[in-house]
């Protein structure tokens, strides 16, 4: 008896990790900095590949490289190309890489993206990731965000909990998101690595379903990893599987493929706020 409930839990338990297995195996990250060189992201080619290991051992089958698009960095298509059939040719078929960008919301960077926004976008598709800057974000760029989707771009917004002006105006990433914009969380903000404000704002705005996308936004193998499953199995433990895999899974995917988004939440209201209680003596 004793070894027939043994076999029993054996069995038990390699099913469990052949079906996380299975979960993870369709992992996609679309915001990461894994070409070497070309902007704050890995110095060379070697920790690139580490940072591929990574994630082919962590369950990711898709990495889309997405270097800055900003004034510090400069954008050059060509060589994100050739990086990228570079770091290709070196890991086979084990791991799939894509490119687009991490694009900052500059005239030089807008013009650009007017002439011709494929190079820019996730896989040259429809997707484009957009990052703000912490110092202002000025009430124009609502209508810039209008603009992009009148021109069939779909604008995510990066990692806005790690952003001190929208983590503190959580009403503005929702009112986007009505406008019709996509949010990405950052994979170890819901860990607690960039705090505990980023956490908890990432967990509310994931409870609201104002969030369509967890990505790494991984820079090495040390402090920003390539890494996805601790996030997935977080959300999966609070939120369900649904969630897990629409965030880790389905919507990057589609992202990748230029798709609708199969996993859209409904957005909740923002609860009121706690009314004060005054006790007088």
């Amino acid at each position: 008896m004793c070894r027939f409930v043994h076999i029993l839990f054996v069995h038990s338990r390699e099913a469990k990790r052949e079906y996380r297995g299975l979960l993870a195996e369709t992992m996609v990250d679309i915001h990461c900095h894994i070409l070497p060189g070309i902007d704050d992201g890995p110095e060379d080619i070697q920790v690139s590949l580490a940072m591929a290991e990574n994630a082919i051992a962590d369950g990711i089958t898709h990495v889309v490289a997405t270097p800055h698009a900003s004034t510090e960095y400069a954008f050059d298509f060509r060589r994100v190309r050739a990086l990228h059939g570079e770091l290709q040719a070196r890991l086979g078929g084990r791991l799939t890489l894509a490119t687009g960008c991490d694009f900052h919301l500059n005239p030089e960077n807008l013009e650009a993206l007017s002439r011709d926004p494929a190079p820019f976008c996730i896989n040259q598709r429809c997707y484009l990731l957009v990052e703000f800057n912490e110092f202002s974000i000025p009430p124009s760029m609502d209508q810039t965000l209008h603009e992009l989707q009148l021109r069939h771009i779909r604008p995510i917004v990066t990692h806005p909990e790690r952003n001190v002006i929208l983590r503190t105006s959580p009403k503005r990433v929702a009112n986007w998101v009505r406008l019709g914009c996509y949010v990405q969380i950052t994979a170890n903000s819901l860990t607690g690595a960039f705090g505990p404000l980023a956490q908890k704002q990432a967990l509310r705005w994931i409870a609201q379903g104002a969030v369509h996308f967890i990505a790494s936004d991984a820079h090495n193998v040390r402090s920003r990893p390539l890494k996805l499953r601790p996030a997935f199995e977080l959300l999966r433990s609070q939120f369900g599987e649904t969630t897990a895999r629409g965030l880790c899974s389905d919507n990057p995917r589609a992202a990748l493929d230029g798709r609708p988004l199969p996993f859209v939440p409904d957005l909740k209201e923002d609860p009121p706020p706690r009314r004060k209680r005054f006790f007088f003596f």
